[in-house]
């Protein structure tokens, strides 16, 4: 079953490698699988994609792009349930990512210089939204409407064919509450690269957000640069924080709401109690042995997660820190005197009510996270991801004059004679 370590400050930090390796190596034959894919896409356009299309996706779709009016269409054949549903999730998230939104600014001096910052929206922006049994609305909501807050003009949704060539009809409502302006039947790594490149069909994009299998993750790897790229995901994580005061019902299920996503997802609990942690893994036992997806909670469960036991609460939150997870549940007694100290998470939750998939689904801030540690130095998708910043500088002949002995010194010190031209010759 699951890991139950003591800490001791060795065998909790191997763990913590073991747990940053998982799923990071990327199979050679996948790369190369990819590096074709993005060159036939680049040189053959539409044509490769349609078939990779009916390769991968046993068929193409009549059309393959749907327009606004056509997403609106097939929106309709939503559940009226969930559909109510997603349109109080959409106001949620809008809500908190509304409060993100910086404003252009300018600063006049005394001296008449004059420094800014512009700040717009992307032109364009490709959505990759995962087909199949991956098929998440949520991350429709998640990626497109920070996109559309920032100011983004244009925002292209990418999508496999359902089975037969049709459509998933979730994920077009969705795509319709969040503002997607054209959605595209296709995915994979063609996809993909058909953002980056631009087709006859499908318009060049400068930014690709959105999650995917390996093929996908790889393909946005290898043509960051070409386009922009929100982040590399790994396997799902959740670490728990639990005293004595915790429930361990709530706190196995917890775990595994994200051990469910993966074989490679990882769910920690660090307690300081022995208690919590024993019913806790009998707990475990007993949910996973109800759940639909035991296939892949099983195996996460026993290869990358583990309860630790630890002698405090400040002993968790260093471990914690160190390990950068992607969610961070704190179920103690008295969570908020801890938010401080909590430098490295993704998203935390707070209290005993406030689980995982609250942060999911309907509260507000987004779910698309750093994985794999990268919570040291990556924040979560926002507003501030779908923006572009020009910064500008007026100076005056006097400002420039009293300046310019300091420009000229610094410039010929770097052996930049044009440099301080460039200042000289004004006076």
């Amino acid at each position: 079953m699951i890991s139950y370590v003591r800490a001791n400050g060795k065998d909790e930090f191997e763990l913590i490698n073991t747990l940053k390796a998982r799923g990071g190596e990327v199979d050679t034959r996948v790369t190369a699988a990819v590096d074709e894919i993005i060159l036939n896409v680049r040189q053959r356009g539409d044509e490769a994609v349609k078939e990779y299309t009916l390769k991968f996706d046993k068929g193409v779709p009549e059309k393959l792009r749907l327009s606004k009016e056509e997403i609106a269409e097939y929106a309709k054949s939503c559940s009226p349930e969930l559909y109510a549903a997603m349109e109080r999730a959409a106001k949620n998230i809008q809500d908190f990512h509304q409060r993100q939104v910086q404003q252009s600014w300018l600063n006049t001096k005394e001296d008449g210089t004059i420094m800014g910052q512009r700040i717009r929206g992307l032109e364009r922006v490709g959505l990759y939204v995962p087909g199949g049994t991956a098929a998440y609305p949520s991350s429709v909501l998640m990626n497109a409407i920070p996109a559309k807050i920032a100011g983004v003009k244009e925002l292209i949704m990418a999508t496999p064919p359902a089975a037969g060539g049709g459509v998933n009809p979730d994920i077009m409502a969705a795509a319709y509450i969040a503002g997607v302006d054209t959605v595209l039947l296709m995915g994979g790594a063609q996809a993909v690269a058909a953002l980056a490149f631009g087709t006859q069909l499908v318009p060049k994009v400068d930014k690709i957000v959105g999650p995917g299998n390996i093929f996908v993750a790889t393909a946005k790897r290898q043509l960051y640069g070409v386009v922009d790229i929100d982040m590399i995901a790994g396997p799902s994580e959740i670490l728990i924080v639990a005293d004595e005061t915790a429930n361990p019902r709530f706190l196995a299920a917890d775990m595994l709401s994200q051990a469910e996503h993966d074989k490679l997802a990882s769910a920690i609990l660090l307690t300081t109690s022995e208690q919590i942690a024993n019913d806790t893994i009998a707990e475990l036992e007993l949910q996973l042995a109800a759940l639909s997806r035991k296939e892949f909670a099983e195996p996460a469960i026993k290869d990358f997660s583990a309860v630790i036991l630890c002698k405090d609460i400040d002993e968790a939150i260093y471990f914690t820190n160190k390990l950068a997870p992607e969610h961070l549940e704190l179920c103690v007694s008295n969570p908020f005197e801890y938010i401080g100290r909590v430098d490295n998470a993704g998203s935390v939750f707070i209290g005993n009510y406030s689980p995982e998939p609250l942060g999911d689904y309907y509260a507000g801030p987004n779910h698309v996270l750093p994985t794999s540690g990268t919570a040291r130095f990556f924040s979560p998708l926002s507003v501030d991801s779908f923006v572009k910043k020009s910064s500008f500088i007026y100076y005056t002949e006097a400002a420039l004059k009293r300046d310019m002995a300091d420009i000229v010194t610094i410039a010929e010190a770097e052996g930049l004679q044009a440099h301080a031209n460039a200042i000289k010759v004004r006076f």
